[in-house]
């Protein structure tokens, strides 16, 4: 007579198979877990409009018609540690008695900051050598658009500029 046969235990290969899918399903688990957050930092910027304020940059009558000045602002999107670096410029010009034009202080080339040379009339970029005319638009070097303006309005007697991000490329 036979022995009945003992029942057989678990392969080790089912066993085997049976760990690395539960490894690979909680791997999964975590790197969603931890990836989702990491996405949306990410792309939160695509999704979030930019800031747009007003802010005033001096009186009416402060500003000479013909004349091009540099003026101060804070930036329209400063962080709570930026400190100092809040603090942006726009070159100016009263064009006449109610009218101004309001250009960014940053070349397109690479932002770095332009300066107005009030006797050539232009607008120069000392990193690479870009030059602007007057109105803004490329006179020469790398500069691949014209300098960016900002909207601007007079309101209860001050210059307000529309400040937005700083606008290069």
């Amino acid at each position: 007579m036979e022995a009945d046969p003992q029942p057989e235990s678990p392969s080790p290969l089912k066993r085997r198979r049976f760990l690395a899918r539960v490894s690979i399903a909680l791997s999964a688990a975590v790197a969603a877990v931890l990836g989702l957050p990491v996405i949306g930092f990410l792309l939160s910027p695509l999704t979030r409009a930019s800031p747009r304020v007003w802010r005033p940059v001096g009186p009416v009558d402060g500003f000479r018609v013909g004349e091009t000045v540099s003026v101060r602002f804070e930036d329209a999107t400063p962080l709570p540690w930026a400190g100092v670096t809040a603090r942006t410029a726009a070159w100016l010009r009263r064009d006449d008695e109610s009218h101004f034009t309001a250009y960014t202080v940053h070349c397109t080339h690479l932002g770095c900051p332009v300066r107005w040379v009030a006797d050539a009339k232009l607008f120069l970029c000392p990193c690479h050598g870009g030059v602007y005319y007057a109105d803004g638009t490329v006179s020469a070097g790398p500069p691949p658009k014209p300098l960016p303006q900002y909207p601007v309005r007079v309101h209860e007697g001050q210059v307000e500029i529309l400040t937005s991000p700083i606008p290069i490329v």
